[in-house]
């Protein structure tokens, strides 16, 4: 057995980047529609349907860092 930690270990493959998803040309999940239609209202940006998986975890990323109810009050 590993003693490795994959929650703290940063060499962990469970974060890999959107561009190389094997399913990331899928449509997006209902979740992420439904969160990044909440994060496009508070930031002003339009919402954008057809986003696949991939495009659409870059946008929630990206958005994110926008939002105020993420990363600090």
């Amino acid at each position: 057995m590993s003693d490795a930690t994959p929650k703290t270990d940063s060499s962990s493959n469970t974060e890999k980047d959107p561009a190389d998803w094997t399913t990331g040309n899928e449509p997006m999940t209902g979740a992420q529609a439904s969160y990044l239609k909440t994060l496009c209202e508070e930031t002003g940006t339009p919402f954008d349907e057809t986003l696949d998986k991939a495009d659409a975890s870059i946008m929630i990323d990206k958005l994110q860092g926008q939002s105020k109810r993420v990363g600090g009050d």
